[in-house]
């Protein structure tokens, strides 16, 4: 869900443009940055500006804030500028500033201006992304992160590009996973002209009701004793058991599963003999913890609080995130997500919250979180303004997501598909990464990049028809490389050559229709577009 992890993208697809193009020389010294802005509601501040590299690039690097405290890094090529700009979005709940990265392949690796930011405010927890304390009595940093803090970076980064280039971007892209995508989609929906191109990758664009979800893991693998259920050792027989019973359904026994919603495998296959617990079986509490983390949260009476659950093929994934793991303490991911956001950033202040321990899984408790969660979800259908802009949008999700579930994402795009006025494909276009957990990593596939695909659909108008996903080893070698065509198409493979081989396979439709809207009670939050800086 909120990965920590930066979108890193290569560009090298560009490169032929860039030299059409040629590299734009600032026109005023680095240093001479160090100075105040005014852009449009508020104020920026650099600090410091000063000539540094970063490998190859030669490039001044500027920090500063955005008032009150949206702090920025941004990296100005002083010699390979082509007049792009790239803005990274940040995981899980921020609070540090990373530095942002240039995108590497060679000859082109300068070629964009790069930029990060913290959200607005600083955290001194041993994993920033996880800590909302920060939040408990704080308006201007909550909205910082819910809605503010991406746009008035983009606008700070184009006006220190405009003074040091002579002239702002030419094009701007916004990239982000997780949180990262939330912010992506949140940008199209509330700030439609500020970038050309936007990918969100496993966006957490059902904020609350996400936050929730991951409350629903985490009690959902929890004894009555406070003591976890499910544990780490359990989980490769249990990933193994759903291969067994799923891999070959579409046509290749390959170790993913291209589509998880065909698999019907029930934990209940693994229940260990009367009076055995070891670690190739399951007792009946782990069984009843691994179906009602498949299944998603529901009340009692089986509304669903979220579109889907994890879907079958995730299990790897799980230790850490669902399951606790010493280096969080003996905690999860997601039960730190959640309780510090029920804690300290759920409602509204000077309200009641609430924690782990004691939220309800209730259609009144999620329509409470629903007041100031509709601040920071990104679920607006209304991207008209982004499209008649002539904004590009790709949104991709692993579909062994182990903390977002899939289904989320194809549900927002099916009613988003419906509320277009044409093909919502002319402009919007999802990619599902078989074998991919939260925004890289898995088992057989492990990074997507469609960095690439998005350059080349804004600048030159060549809609992605696939984008190639790539596997690596332990040790970083390449192993496995797959095409991933635009949902609801999948790879078949041609019967011939590697299976590891993208050129070995080919696109296909569904063999039924898909149908993806989900009835939860959420869908009403489509309709609460939230607050817009100026």
């Amino acid at each position: 869900m909120f990965a920590v992890v930066a979108l890193v993208a290569s560009l090298s697809v560009a490169t032929a443009s860039a030299a059409r193009a040629g590299t734009v020389a600032p026109v005023v010294e680095c240093a001479d940055l160090v100075h105040d802005f005014a852009v449009p509601g508020t104020r920026v501040h650099v600090t410091s500006a000063q000539l540094a590299e970063d490998g190859e690039v030669a490039h001044c690097a500027v920090l500063g804030y955005v008032e009150p405290k949206v702090r920025f890094h941004l990296k100005l090529p002083t010699t390979t500028y082509t007049g792009r700009y790239l803005q990274y979005g940040c995981g899980g709940f921020c609070g540090a500033l990373a530095a942002p990265p240039f995108p590497s392949c060679g000859a082109e690796v300068g070629g964009l201006a790069v930029a990060a930011t913290d959200d607005g405010h600083a955290s001194d927890a041993p994993v920033p992304s996880l800590d909302g304390t920060w939040a408990a009595a704080d308006q201007a940093a909550r909205d910082d992160l819910a809605f503010r803090a991406p746009h008035v970076v983009s606008m700070a980064a184009k006006r220190i590009i405009e003074e040091f280039y002579g002239d702002p971007p030419s094009f701007s892209y916004f990239g982000g996973c997780s949180n990262g995508g939330r912010e992506a989609l949140l940008l199209a929906q509330r700030y439609p002209h500020d970038f050309d191109g936007i990918i969100a990758g496993a966006p957490v664009n059902a904020m609350s009701a996400l936050l929730l979800h991951q409350a629903w893991l985490a009690r959902a693998t929890t004894g009555p004793d406070g003591r976890p259920v499910l544990t780490a050792d359990r989980l490769p027989a249990l990933h193994d058991a759903v291969l067994r019973h799923c891999d070959h359904l579409d046509g290749l026994v390959d170790g993913q599963l291209d589509d998880p919603r065909r698999c019907d495998h029930d934990p209940a296959a693994l229940l260990c003999p009367p009076g055995e617990d070891r670690p190739t079986c399951l007792t009946p509490a782990q069984v009843e913890a691994a179906r009602r983390v498949y299944a998603g949260p529901t009340d009692a009476h089986g509304n669903r609080l979220y579109p889907a659950g994890q879907e079958r093929g995730s299990e790897l994934g799980w230790a850490g995130w669902i399951v606790p793991v010493p280096e969080f303490g003996g905690a999860s991911v997601a039960a730190l997500l959640a309780d510090h956001y029920l804690k300290y950033l759920a409602y509204p202040l000077g309200t009641p919250h609430s924690s782990l321990a004691d939220v309800r899984f209730t259609v009144g408790e999620f329509a409470r979180l629903g007041a100031e969660g509709a601040r920071g979800n990104a679920m607006s259908l209304d991207l008209g303004e982004f499209r008649r802009a002539g904004g590009r949008l790709i949104l991709w999700h692993g579909w062994s997501d182990q903390g977002v579930p899939p289904r989320g994402l194809l549900d927002y795009y099916a009613r988003l598909a419906r509320h277009d006025d044409g093909d919502v494909r002319r402009w919007a276009r999802v990619f599902m990464v078989p074998g991919l957990q939260h925004c890289g990593g898995g088992t057989g596939l492990t990074e997507f990049d469609p960095v690439h695909a998005l350059l080349a659909w804004v600048e030159h108008g060549a809609a992605p028809d696939r984008i190639i996903a790539t596997g690596r080893d332990a040790a970083g070698n390449v192993v496995r490389t797959r095409p991933v065509f635009p949902y609801p198409l999948t790879a078949r493979y041609t019967g011939t050559g590697s299976t590891d081989d993208a050129a070995n396979f080919r696109p296909v439709p569904p063999t039924h229709p898909t149908r993806d809207v989900v009835d939860w009670v959420g869908s009403y939050l489509h309709h609460k577009p939230g607050p817009v800086a100026p």
